[in-house]
């Protein structure tokens, strides 16, 4: 088999893996959840010159590891390349021995870039933008619990023990002490993610009890969209090396808020590198509302990418600091879609429909691929929106079969994600939700 790696990105590769003397490297992929997929390799075994195969079905798994009745891939079952990202090439703080981690990217064996691979599916809509001179930048802000280990998935989860052995009472939004109960897992934690080059910005604690944001620093979305990616991974063996659990459900307690992955967005000029946003006089461009219109005409229909699952919809209720339509104002965080104050230069957009359920290579793409879509078309928003949306109309799918028939139904996102991704994507959420409609709950025996 050819080299799929240039010979400057391979020799790249072998000489990081060389000068921290890694035994062991972990080739990952993110799958439809966002969960990582692949293989571990010995370092001596390891060429990335040539690269890795895996089979196609990887990427048509449902999250419980089930398949659509319908296979999507070839019939054969054929294997896919994966080609290493040397930019992702980290190592694995947790690993007992020195290990690296690095993602790649799926390719057909004649070169085209594998059109289920989340992370192709960003490339293919960050590819519009550069096409008309555009560049995207994004800043994804994270809420995830903290909460006590507990296996059997029947009993609901509760908030852990911190560290005066005792656990929260009740909400504690934006408290110091309340974050201080944490400190150990939050300092291995930011030792950890600086180890990874995953740039974290500020930690808060959110309305939840043991609820907290992480927010990551702005700039390109596919090396963001990988920071989430590998920002899960280690909040997870953090917590879990801590006796705790990190959950990333949208709703994972009764009673408490949801859980979200808000986006902040905004456009700028690969020539000059001025953000097309705001006019030459600071003034809101014409840009800035086409993107804002294009947002509210086609998130409805892409509503399956930010509420990927049936606990997802859970989130999406009045009065709990989650959206369930899409007007927008200035500053207002009853809005789905919400512009910060801020300079010319900085004017975005930020989208706060995403669950931190998500797969964050989509959410992003889908966001962009709206925004995208309203500027190409010229589409006008709404008037900004000075009062409470919660007073107004739901405007967005109520339950996941919903938004998935949304999603099949819009052409232009067909046509801008391609017609086999959507109908595989579809696929595998629909065998989703049929699993879960053949679970009785307690609450129903009851």
């Amino acid at each position: 088999m050819a080299d799929i790696t240039s010979p400057a990105d391979a020799h790249r590769i072998q000489q990081w893996l060389d000068e921290h003397r890694i035994t062991e490297v972990e080739c990952l992929i993110p799958d439809m959840a966002g969960q990582a997929r692949g293989k571990i390799v010995p370092r001596h075994k390891y060429n990335p010159a040539v690269g890795l195969r895996l089979p196609e079905a990887v990427l048509a798994m449902t999250v419980t590891g089930d398949y659509p009745e319908k296979d999507f891939t070839s019939v054969a079952d054929p294997d896919m390349l994966l080609k290493p990202d040397p930019n992702t090439l980290r190592p694995v703080p947790w690993a007992k021995e020195p290990t690296a981690q690095i993602i790649h990217d799926c390719f057909a064996f004649d070169g085209t870039p594998f059109a289920l691979s989340p992370r192709n599916v960003l490339r293919r809509v960050l590819k519009l933008y550069e096409d008309e001179g555009w560049k995207p930048v994004v800043a994804p802000e994270m809420e995830f619990y903290l909460v006590q280990v507990e296996p059997n998935e029947d009993i609901p989860l509760k908030p852990p023990v911190g560290r005066t052995k005792r656990t929260e009472a009740g909400m504690q939004s934006f408290s110091m002490d309340a974050i201080n109960e944490y400190d150990d897992i939050f300092d291995v934690m930011y030792d950890w993610c600086e180890a990874e080059g995953i740039q974290l910005d500020t930690l808060i604690h959110e309305m939840g009890t043991a609820q907290m944001e992480i927010n990551i620093d702005h700039g390109d979305p596919l090396p963001l969209a990988d920071q989430v990616f590998l920002f899960k991974r280690t909040i997870r063996e953090v917590a879990i090396r801590h006796e705790m659990y990190a959950t990333f459900m949208a709703k994972p307690m009764q009673g408490q808020p949801g859980s979200a992955m808000h986006i902040h967005q905004s456009v700028v000029a690969i020539d000059g590198g001025q953000n097309i946003f705001s006019k030459a006089d600071g003034e809101p461009s014409d840009a800035f509302f086409h993107y804002i219109g294009g947002l509210q005409t086609y998130l409805p229909a892409a509503t399956a990418f930010f509420a990927p699952y049936v606990n997802s919809y859970r989130r999406l209720s009045r009065f709990t600091s989650a959206p369930i339509n899409l007007s927008w104002g200035y500053d207002n965080r009853t809005c789905g879609l919400r512009v910060p104050h801020s300079g010319p230069q900085d004017r975005r957009v930020e989208n706060r429909l995403a669950g931190v359920d998500v797969n964050p290579y989509l959410a992003i793409a889908a966001s962009l691929a709206c925004g995208y879509l309203g500027m190409k078309q010229g589409l006008k928003p709404s008037e900004p929106l000075k009062g409470s949306a919660y007073e107004q109309p739901h405007q967005l799918p109520r339950h996941l079969d919903d938004a998935i028939e949304k999603l099949m139904g819009c052409a232009p996102l067909v046509d801008l994600f391609g017609e086999h991704f959507i109908q595989t994507y579809s696929a595998i959420k629909e065998t989703e939700y049929r699993e879960f409609f053949d679970v009785i709950s307690p609450w129903e025996r009851r």
